[in-house]
């Protein structure tokens, strides 16, 4: 019973599809059947299975099982010596967990969007290989050794430093979620795409190494009376420009940053220099970092007053929006996903907050109607992701599965109804609102928008 049970076991949809458009990623996530047993309460699956098979057959659990009663070629034989060289690589049979571009808003080779396979992580760290991507101009793998970063503006000495001289002063390395800003956006439009990787998956957390951007403009003797906000350039093809405020980098968190997850920057994540601005969307993170200019005002870029500013009921535009306010979604149970059988389950995600530390993270198994509160796992970081678990007995019938976040200032993340009050439905940036996920009668779990 309990290898018949396995061999059900399927992966996720965007496991094992490749889009070819949005309609074909709903198909496949309704056809898919996910391997949730995988992360479900393994110890107390397995004591239920062993009750049953030993009921009906009197058998010992395991009895007659040939990956248990014959030994496999690797407990007999000699490994695989060690990687002298190379760089490493996952197993091969985790090959499917990888990142996936979204057919209803990659249109280009250049400007484009691949989203992390959230459910299929564990912990609060992406790998550098798994973190999502943001291109406006396609990337680059810039040689380090004629690359240059200026420090101008309201300064008293206009400053340029190569990689090696950034890489011989004090650093710092701090963990940090970057969200981009169009992150859950399709959702706006009530489109529910089907799994929470399309949903959620411009998001990623990572161990960032670099030098205190105030540390640089220190050096560069900077009027921090006169100097109320800076201009971060990047040097890829789009010229990206972001308005940062000063008080963000006088408290030191604004990073100057040339590693991530112990070792460089990737090629597609900025290398070999890149801005992190912990709490604020990632089209701030400004990727292949060549200038930072001190100001008296805001810049009002392109990209500040045509992209990424929030379209409200009214007509008018939010700008400068760039905090990422407080987040949770459920990565297990998630759309795309199937419950084999009633009985205990472990529902586990992900919370966040561009304010400070999440608090509290309450979980509902029947549409918002009651909540439980969530164990929050440690570390739990400032401007960092946070995993969630809590405790699940299924009964077999349908509900709907959501998570509740609050930060450390008292907010509480917002229903959908709650949102669209204040922001109306024609956003594309910024939506927070409580994720839900219908858990149907045969075990499939589905992406819902409650109305």
């Amino acid at each position: 019973m309990q290898n018949q049970m396995a061999g059900r076991v399927r992966k996720a949809p965007e496991n094992f599809v490749q889009g070819d458009g949005i309609g074909k990623v709903f198909s496949e996530a309704k056809a898919g059947r996910r391997d949730f047993i995988r992360n479900a309460f393994a110890a107390a699956a397995a004591g239920v299975t062993a009750t049953a098979v030993h009921a009906q057959t009197g058998q010992n659990v395991g009895e007659g099982d040939p990956n248990i009663l014959e030994l496999p070629a690797h407990s007999k034989g000699l490994g695989q010596p060690v990687a002298a060289e190379g760089y490493g690589k996952p197993s091969k049979y985790e090959a499917n967990v990888q990142r996936r571009q979204s057919p209803g808003l990659t249109q280009t080779r250049q400007a484009s969007v691949s989203f992390a396979p959230l459910q299929s992580l564990f912990g609060i760290v992406t790998p550098s290989g798994l973190h999502f991507e943001r291109h406006h101009q396609g990337w680059w793998d810039i040689d380090p050794s004629k690359h240059r970063l200026m420090i101008n503006g309201l300064v008293k000495n206009n400053k340029v430093f190569t990689m090696d001289e950034l890489m011989r002063l004090p650093s710092v390395s701090r963990f940090h979620f970057i969200e981009c800003g169009a992150n859950t956006g399709m959702e706006w439009g009530n489109v529910a795409v089907p799994t929470v990787q399309y949903t959620h998956g411009m998001l990623s957390c990572s161990e960032f190494t670099g030098v205190p951007l105030i540390t640089l403009l220190e050096m560069a003797g900077a009027d921090l009376k006169k100097g109320k906000f800076v201009l971060a350039e990047g040097a890829d093809g789009s010229s990206m420009t972001r308005t940062i405020p000063m008080e963000l980098i006088t408290s030191g968190e604004v990073i100057v940053a040339y590693g991530q997850n112990g070792e460089m920057l990737r090629p597609e994540q900025g290398y070999p220099l890149r801005l992190v601005v912990p709490g604020v969307q990632g089209v701030s993170w400004v990727k292949y970092l060549r200038r930072i200019e001190v100001g008296d005002e805001p810049y009002a870029t392109k990209d500040e007053a045509v992209h990424y500013i929030d379209l409200l009921p009214d007509g008018q535009h939010r700008q400068y929006t760039s905090i990422q306010e407080c987040k949770s979604v459920v990565t297990t149970p998630s759309g795309g996903q199937m419950l084999l059988d009633k009985g205990f389950y472990n529902i586990t995600g992900l919370a966040w907050s561009g304010r400070g530390k999440v608090k509290r993270v309450d979980v509902s198994v029947d549409g918002g109607r009651n909540w439980r509160t969530a164990r929050l796992e440690g570390p739990v970081m400032s401007k960092c992701l946070t995993r969630f678990n809590i405790d699940w007995v299924w009964d077999g019938k349908p509900t709907i599965i959501q998570s509740r976040a609050m930060d450390d200032t008292g907010y509480v993340q917002p229903t959908n109804q709650q949102l669209r009050a204040v922001r109306g439905t024609r956003s594309i940036y910024h939506n927070n609102s409580i994720q839900s996920w219908a858990l149907r009668e045969d075990g499939e779990v589905v992406n819902v928008q409650l109305a």
